[in-house]
């Protein structure tokens, strides 16, 4: 019997967002998921230090957001961006999986639980990620010319 829940989120233009849960039932963490194709604004010395600072911001931006009522305080933030085939011009995928760990029982299903999730993703996706000014942002990796 599967246990998991998925929900997608709607109303990013650059980025695909879900958030889940591996069992409904007995809800203890919450995933968010955002999915983008990054595309390289400037040239960087060191790829890997800037995708380091970016998840950093993603942490402490999660950390201010992050409702202490609902959610335990320390999460896990997980950066997937392969610095190595970072190149201007060329897209490369992100991502992004955040899990929160779950205070008290309530349901997957419950409207304060997704409304928290929004205001998680908005603010994560607001300022590190739409704002770098090393990356921008593309749902596909089609490039549109």
């Amino acid at each position: 019997m599967k246990k998991g829940k998925t929900s997608q989120l709607t109303g990013y233009k650059n980025a695909k967002c879900s958030y889940g849960t591996v069992d409904a039932k007995q809800l203890k963490s919450v995933y968010i998921l955002i999915q983008s194709w990054v595309e390289p604004t400037t040239t960087a010395h060191n790829w890997v230090r800037v995708t380091g600072m970016l998840e950093r911001n993603i942490r402490h931006h999660l950390l201010d957001v992050v409702d202490p009522i609902l959610f335990e305080k320390h999460n896990i933030v997980d950066l997937d961006l392969r610095s190595s085939g970072i190149q201007l011009g060329k897209r490369s995928f992100m991502n992004l999986e955040m899990t929160l760990f779950v205070k008290e029982h309530i349901d997957f299903k419950s409207l304060i639980l997704k409304d928290r999730i929004k205001q998680i993703v908005n603010t994560v996706y607001g300022y590190p990620l739409t704002k770098s000014k090393h990356f921008i942002l593309h749902k596909t990796k089609k490039q549109t010319t």
